[in-house]
């Protein structure tokens, strides 16, 4: 398949590449997220000498390592004996680097489970041999905790040894719907809803198969790929998979509020704070708050949401009905997914909506902040904000078959009389999102007043904003 995106952290390499200073580059993210691929990309014309780290002693990675360096550099007899230590690695370099090559270790953090001094000694072969070559080294790992601790953190051994990072994100909706080119916007959405972002989830749906065949053929039997993917993902990054576990599952369910995930796993106060911030750390979940409060750390309304999608879907419906997908009631499964299917899917067209909103802030104003509002009664799906000049655009993203009419805009209208922020002084304007567009009054009513329309994830010609 042809290689996607990533234009950004191509010409963050490609930069670092041209200053012909030695480089030290670190590159991390979940699993399938595309890292390998990337570098590969990277690497493709340039002389390159790739090891992926094994899960295995160190003895063999050692003896591996000195396998490849054999064949990269035509040593036959370390080909044949390997390195003995790392300090033979360290110094075969600096006596055999005469012209800049790339150097790449990935999946670092397995060589760190074989010695949890990995990084101090990687540290001192920087230091005492690889910083006076021409050397261009890129460290990559898929476990977010070991690389952000022991290669990124202030206490860890190669703080400010390297030169560059990457943290690789999932794909936004924009860079995943390439994957489906020719696929209406919302068959795009509706596989982005199962695959999220990450690359290798949107290679296994079929955008020529239905729905139902790529839930049966990718998630829904015990022997597909993405069956037990989380838990897999899960057990590689954590040592109590079992609580946290717990935790995501109740998220999943509808159980958001910090009292509420208490009481649903029955876990203390204090270990469920950590195990927050530690599926925080690894962008796992996020918690949101409503775009109005001012102090977001130190409010008391926030609410916690899984943040990668795929997650979203298998906590939700893979996890619960694991007994019935296997003892063979696929269909029982897919029934229920089907029933509550538009309105799962709504819920990523509030977060596209959100995102569109800022892509088009041109047409709006400078945006500080963009998100949903909520009280105790009412809910708005996008509100974004410019604290200085105190102007508001409210919007609203209807997932519907039926086009969105003129009741839908005065009701949103209505409820922006409860938000608070700079009630009274703000400059408000309005937008609407709709599936399947819009009725005539609508559109003559947005032509009057201005409003901006959006048509699945595209805005409508003269979409024009008035602030007042």
């Amino acid at each position: 398949m042809t290689f996607i995106d990533r234009e950004r952290e191509l010409g963050a390499l490609q930069r670092c590449w041209q200053t012909k200073e030695p480089q030290l580059i670190v590159i991390y993210g979940k699993r399938r997220i595309g890292k390998t691929e990337l570098i590969k990309q990277f690497i493709k014309d340039k002389p390159a000498l790739y090891f992926l780290a094994r899960r295995i002693n160190e003895t063999e990675n050692l003896r591996w390592l000195g396998e490849a360096v054999g064949e990269f550099f035509g040593d036959e007899v370390l080909k044949r004996s390997g390195f003995k230590e790392w300090r033979w690695f360290f110094d075969y370099l600096r006596s055999h680097v005469n012209n800049r090559f790339v150097l790449v270790f990935d999946e670092f953090p397995y060589l760190a489970d074989a010695n949890k001094n990995i990084a101090s000694i990687f540290q001192a072969g920087w230091d005492e041999s690889l910083m006076s070559t021409s050397v261009y080294v890129i460290l990559c790992g898929s476990s977010i905790a070991m690389m952000e601790s022991e290669v990124l953190s202030e206490k860890a051994p190669l703080y400010g040894r390297r030169t560059s990072q990457i943290f690789l994100k999932p794909f936004s909706f924009s860079e995943a719907a390439k994957f489906y080119p020719g696929l209406p916007f919302d068959r795009c959405l509706e596989f982005y809803s199962i695959a999220g972002g990450n690359p290798s989830y949107l290679k296994k749906l079929d955008p020529k198969a239905s729905l139902d065949k790529n839930l049966t053929m990718n998630i829904f039997q015990p022997e597909a790929f993405l069956y037990s993917e989380v838990e897999f993902v899960l057990r590689e990054e954590l040592r109590e998979p079992r609580n946290y576990f717990a935790i995501l599952k109740a998220i999943a369910s509808s159980k958001t509020k910090f009292g509420e995930i208490v009481n649903e796993t029955g876990l203390d106060k204090g270990v469920l704070h950590k195990y927050l911030f530690i599926l925080e750390d690894l962008h796992v979940i996020q918690k949101e708050v409503p775009v109005t409060e001012k102090n977001a750390l130190k409010s008391r309304r926030g609410i916690y949401k899984l943040q990668d999608q795929f997650f979203r879907f298998w906590f939700r419906y893979v996890l619960p009905h694991k007994g019935t997908v296997e003892a063979g009631r696929i269909d029982r499964v897919k029934q229920m997914v089907k029933a509550e299917w538009a309105s799962f899917v709504a819920e990523n067209y509030e977060n596209l909506a959100q995102n569109l909103v800022r892509a088009h802030e041109e047409r709006f104003f400078p945006m500080d902040k963009v998100g949903r509002w909520w009280d105790k009664n009412e809910e708005i799906d996008i509100v974004a904000l410019n604290e200085d000049k105190r102007k508001a655009l409210f919007g609203e993203a209807k997932w519907s078959h039926k086009p969105v009419g003129v009741d839908v805009y005065e009701k949103l209208k209505r409820k922006t009389q409860f938000v608070e922020w700079n009630r009274g002084e703000r400059k408000e304007s309005f937008c609407l999102f709709s599936r399947s567009g819009f009725t005539k009054e609508m559109l003559k009513l947005a032509g009057e007043e201005r409003i901006a329309l959006f048509h699945g994830d595209k805005m409508l010609e003269g979409g024009a904003v008035k602030s007042g």
